[in-house]
């Protein structure tokens, strides 16, 4: 594509953009406190298991080193 082709499509794709964000934004909500604790203990676990994953692959490296 040439410059004047490129320039054309822009104003088009930040139309497009803007208005998903608006309707992104309009469909979502606040997390009350429940949701917030529930999701604050899954990403604790998540986080928690890739770590001990990541811990037992060092350690076997290791131990066979």
């Amino acid at each position: 594509m040439d410059q004047p082709e490129q320039q054309l499509e822009q104003p088009g794709k930040l139309k497009r953009f803007w208005k998903e964000t608006l309707r992104v934004l309009r469909v979502t909500k606040k997390p009350n406190k429940e949701e917030y604790k529930n999701l604050a203990k899954i990403t604790g676990l998540g986080c928690a298991a890739i770590g001990i994953i990541g811990f037992i692959i060092f350690l076997i490296k290791q131990l066979l080193i």
